[in-house]
């Protein structure tokens, strides 16, 4: 059966710090998102994911965003090398923790540039954002890295938000969700569903149907449900302020096999 593992980094005491690029800066209560972020973190424990902590990176006020430190496809781990200098700590521990679940473990390397949340992965394809934190470089070293086991890679153009995951992510069916306004080319994916919220076009898929996705995304959730999907929302709104989204927040890894 697949994995539900998943890694997770507690946000530390330099979060408010933490890059805007696409957004202005406002406020972040460092309390109020340490709440956020235990609610998310029990959120994947009650739907049977066996959450792993990488240690916190207390001097990295973007650690929390674990997600962008890698890309997993099979049981290989690809280090993220992130296109923003101050970024490159955070996959350290990042590393360890992943080898320690049993990946193989890749890495980017310079010149190359790649952030994983610039990776949508659907079956077999993976979509990787060529953008601001992704060079073409890293979409090579991705290309050959991945596609020796058996993915397809298609590289995306992103300027409108931060990453590929900022504006799209994918319901369990492979259908590509985003708010229209965000989104380079709608139809560069083979099936597109706009979303009537920048917040409801992320979600992660927590199985069976459910969709874990921020709690200020209504109309969305409601969307979802029409489709038959159950969406579980929880409050992300500290992280948002710093261009956070669920999906950001973990390493889903589905596909580790004893």
């Amino acid at each position: 059966m697949p994995s539900r593992h998943v890694l997770v980094r507690r946000p530390g005491p330099r979060l408010a710090e933490g890059l805007v690029t696409h957004i202005d800066r406002r406020p972040v209560d460092a309390a109020l998102a340490l709440c956020q972020w235990e609610t998310y973190v029990r959120t994947l424990r009650a739907h049977g994911w066996h959450v792993t902590e990488v240690p916190a990176a207390d001097d990295c006020p973007d650690a929390v965003f674990v997600e962008d430190t890698m890309v997993v496809f099979r049981n290989v781990a690809l280090l993220a090398r992130p296109g923003a200098d101050t970024r490159r700590p955070e996959t350290d521990a990042a590393r360890e923790a992943v080898r320690a679940l049993g990946c193989s473990v890749n890495e980017i390397r310079a010149p190359g540039t790649l952030d994983g949340g610039d990776v949508l992965k659907i079956g077999d394809t993976v979509f990787v954002g060529r953008g601001g934190r992704t060079n073409a470089e890293g979409v090579r070293q991705l290309r050959a890295a991945f596609e020796p086991l058996g993915a397809r890679v298609v590289a995306v153009p992103v300027s409108r938000v931060l990453h590929l995951k900022s504006a799209v992510t994918a319901l369990p069916d492979g259908t590509v969700i985003g708010h229209p306004p965000l989104v380079d080319d709608p139809a560069a994916f083979p099936r597109f569903l706009p979303v009537p919220e920048e917040s409801g076009a992320h979600v992660v898929l927590l199985g069976g149907g459910k969709l874990l996705m921020a709690a200020d995304a209504p109309r969305s959730a409601e969307l979802f449900a029409d489709l038959g999907y159950e969406p579980v929302p929880v409050d992300i709104g500290e992280f948002e302020k710093l261009e956070g989204c669920v999906t950001c927040l973990s390493v889903r890894l589905r596909e580790l096999y004893a």
